[in-house]
């Protein structure tokens, strides 16, 4: 039997937004494989929680395959084997979420809980988290690393195996008050589409042919400096197209700064305004314009005073 442990990572609070996700291997009574990959989600709208607790932002998966793609090549040993996750309800979620936001059957899917089982093996006041056992065991890894996460995951289900005289790490389940749970296949349902985002390109489009100035004074952005001060970045449009102006010092003297930067990769990290479909809007109208009225980033890039 195949046992692996799989640890996802999503850029929002919905379960379909996987954007990274890690699995190990485990054989002969260890890690034999490790695997991690970035996936872009079906939307690049990251939540600044998220971004805080794994450190990815929208430019690191904006050119990354889709769910699909990325889980196509793991897939038949997910299926056919055992699979181990901390918290596995969040992660078998957003393995089967990720599945049905793009119109794919879900198939049946196996699991033991790694969570559960510290809580019998490893019990401590302090709580089971992952990092917590994981320290309390010296296993070292990066939290929030979904490859490191799905190692850490693995060892522990190692751990609890020598601890216990389990034969295997399916074998606990018979030394353990403990039993396998088998999620049943699910039906293909029609593929997950962001609010709005059908018409995303057309508005885009439209807007570059057509005087920009209604559309660009929708998109502005309240960010945070690196001293905790706010400042705006707000989209014009200039005779030679669009520009993008930030309120900062740097802004004030027409040179370029990381605000601007942040907007035109799609990092949400300091945007305390929240408008977070504006910053894809904002990709959007950079990429989108026809050949003859075309913005390239390194334009927009550049800060121009009023």
């Amino acid at each position: 039997m195949t046992i692996l442990a799989i640890d996802f990572e999503t850029a929002n609070e919905r379960r379909d937004s996987a954007c990274a996700v890690g699995l190990a291997w485990i054989a002969e009574g260890g890690v034999v494989r490790r695997e991690s990959r970035l996936i872009r989600p079906p939307e690049l709208r990251f939540a600044p929680g998220n971004i805080r607790v794994h450190g990815i932002v929208p430019a690191d998966v904006r050119g990354q395959p889709d769910f699909p793609a990325v889980m196509a090549e793991f897939l038949p040993d997910l299926t056919r084997g055992l699979i181990l996750a901390h918290n596995a309800p969040f992660d078998l979620g957003v393995l089967r979420a990720g599945l049905s936001a793009y119109g794919l059957p879900v198939p049946a899917f196996s699991y033991l809980c790694t969570l559960q089982i510290a809580r019998q093996v490893f019990p401590d006041p302090a709580g089971c988290g992952l990092g917590k056992v994981a320290a309390r065991l010296g296993i070292r890894f990066a939290h929030h690393d979904a490859g490191e996460d799905a190692y850490a995951c693995a060892e522990i289900a190692l751990a609890a195996m020598r601890r216990t005289g389990a034969a295997d790490v399916a074998g606990l389940t018979r030394v353990l008050p403990l039993q396998v749970t088998t999620l049943p296949p699910g039906p293909a349902l029609p593929r997950y589409r962001p609010a709005g985002a059908g018409s995303l390109a057309a508005r885009a489009l439209s807007a570059a042919r057509r005087d920009a100035a209604p559309e660009a004074e929708r998109l502005r952005f309240a960010v945070r400096g690196s001293t905790g001060n706010r400042y705006e970045v707000a989209l014009e449009e200039r005779p030679l197209g669009l520009y993008l102006r930030c309120s900062c010092p740097a802004g004030r003297n027409r040179r370029r700064c990381r605000h601007v930067d942040a907007m035109v990769d799609g990092d949400v990290t300091d945007l305390i305004s929240r408008n977070f479909a504006d910053v894809e809007r904002l990709r959007q109208l950079i990429a989108g314009a026809p050949a003859g009225h075309r913005i390239e980033p390194e334009r927009v890039r550049r800060v121009q005073a009023a």
